[in-house]
This record gives structure tokens, sequence and C-alpha cells, in this order.
């Protein structure tokens, strides 16, 4: 098999966490982000945006706990630092990919993704490394809504993958053209169903329909938040909560145009401090309090009784 030299030799330069939260277990993430995306009509589906955010910084960020993480593609812009490979030849198909982006990982455990999921999250990476670990099994393969396995939705023991990519290579002459079940026929596997998390974006049907979830109410916020988050550059947990009760109170008891301008004011002043989520916290504390003087004032009920 030829050994593929990745595009940046130097080490993934992230500070990542050496396991997933949680889980005590060390893993690296491939993603395989090089298809034609044929169905798209050759678009650059990887960079597509949904929520506001490409497709690849999607899968990313539910990746973000690994040691290190690979993308196999042409490199590109992204969110976080990654490191790029390609398979060889370029558009060998996804085993070959797979045993590029392999090739720079030494963890035990190696998640596995597309770069079109756009339900993918970080919990959901965390239910397949669990189930990896006390299943005992070679990998474990994430279902869609019809129960088929989606073996590019996987976490997998790095040590029989490359077993078995290594014996499919000696089998066929090289791992170009083969399909991902005969990889995955190899090994023993079990299986986490997710509908959602599985969704992935074949088709522009399929990114419309991604498109309109998220705006939907019980999604478009935390989407929003963490698709400003992302164009800012902040890397910080907020609760919004705190700041859309800050802006509730201000807005009933003071004027409407002053409820933007205030959580401005409060970031800016959490900025000045410790600018962590305490911060915050406390500033908008003080707020939320001058907000309800201030409505005591307005309203008459801070005045003094009447001494006759």
């Amino acid at each position: 098999m030829t050994d593929n030299a990745p595009a940046d030799p130097s080490p993934d330069p992230s500070p990542a966490p050496s396991s997933a939260p949680g889980t005590g277990i060390p893993y690296d993430a491939v993603v395989l982000a090089g298809g034609a995306a044929r169905r798209l009509g050759g678009a650059d589906k990887p960079g597509v945006r949904v929520g506001g955010r490409p497709l690849l910084d999607r899968v990313l960020a539910a990746c973000a706990g690994a040691a290190g993480t690979v993308v196999v593609a042409e490199p590109r812009p992204t969110a976080r630092p990654v490191r790029w490979t390609r398979e060889e030849p370029p558009g060998a198909g996804p085993v070959a990919a797979l045993d590029a982006g392999l090739r720079l990982t030494d963890a035990g455990c190696a998640v596995v993704l597309s770069a079109d999921l756009p339900f993918l999250d970080e919990g959901t990476v965390l239910r397949l490394l669990t189930e990896l670990r006390e299943s005992g099994a070679d990998a474990a393969l994430l279902t869609d809504a019809d129960g088929r396995d989606q073996p590019l939705v996987a976490a997998y023991r790095t040590a029989a993958l490359r077993e078995a990519l290594d014996a499919l290579a000696v089998e066929h002459d090289g791992l170009t053209g083969l399909p991902l079940r005969r990889l995955t026929a190899a090994l023993r596997v079990t299986r986490v169903p997710d509908a959602l998390a599985s969704f992935d974006c074949d088709t522009w049907d399929d990114i419309s329909r991604a498109r309109a979830r998220i705006r939907e109410h019980g999604h478009v916020l935390n989407e929003w938040i963490t698709a400003v988050k992302n164009e800012l550059g902040i890397d910080l947990d907020v609760d919004t909560r705190v700041l859309l009760d800050v802006a509730r109170d201000v807005a009933h008891g003071v004027a409407r145009p002053a409820a933007p301008l205030t959580t401005f004011l409060v970031g800016y002043a959490a900025a000045q401090g410790k600018g962590d989520a305490e911060a915050i916290a406390e500033a908008a504390g003080k707020v939320a309090s001058l907000a309800l003087r201030w409505e005591a004032e307005h309203s008459g009920s801070d005045t003094a009784p009447d001494a006759g």
C-alpha cells in the first residue's frame, strides 16, 4: 500500500483535549471532505452554509474534543486548526480517503465523519465512543431513520480499522473504488440509532430541509448564537437566559430600544473584567437590579409614604 504523505506535515497545532469530555477515551478524528458532490451539481459541499456556518465547520465543532483532527480534502480556511491530507490518487473513493486520514492518527480510537452532517454534535460523538468502549466491538456505527449503517458517522478501534484496511488493500491490490461496506463487513460492529445526527446533505433538497429545521423556534436561538460566536471568533459558553432576562427587564422597565444597547454594555463590562461567563452574569445582575429600580421610580412604588 502506498504511504500518503500529508499536505501539511506539521502536527495539529490546536490545543484540543486528549479525550472526549466525560469519556476518558483518547481519540483522533478523521473527516472526509473531498467528494465530488455530483448530486449537488459539483458544488463545494463542505463549504455550503447551514445556519450561517459551513457544513465542514459544523462537523469540526462536533469533534472538537479530538486530540488531533485530520481532514481529507484540499486545504481551506476552517474554524479551528486541522491537518490536511489527500487520498492517492485524489478521487479514489471513501475507503482510500479513510486510509489516508488514518495514517496521520495515533490514538487508540478514531471517530470517522463525513463533512455534510448539519446536526451532528459533541453529544453524539460521546455516545459513539461510549458504546465502542462498553460493547467491546471494533466499531460503533450510527444508523439512520431507516436503520441503515452509517460508517462515516462512527467510532472505530484504530488497530482493528488499520488491520481491516491492510487486508482489503492486499485482497484488491489497493483501495481505489472500494465501497465502505467491504470495510465494515470485516469488523465487529455495534450500532447507535440516531435519525437526526445521521442526516446528511447529499442534495439541495436535503440542504433546504436542514436550513428550515434550524430556523424552527426550538433551534434558531442556539444556532444563531453559535453562528455569531463562530463569526466573531468567540469561544465562550454564555447563559443566554441571563442576557434575555436583562433585555426583557430593560425593555419593560426603561424603553424597548434600550435592550440591545444594554446587553452590548453588559458584554463590554464583562470583557473589561475577567471576560468569562461569570463576569457576564455579574454584570447582567447589576443591570437587572438597575432596571428594577428604574421601573420602581417610574411607577412610583418607591415613593415614601405621606407623613400626614
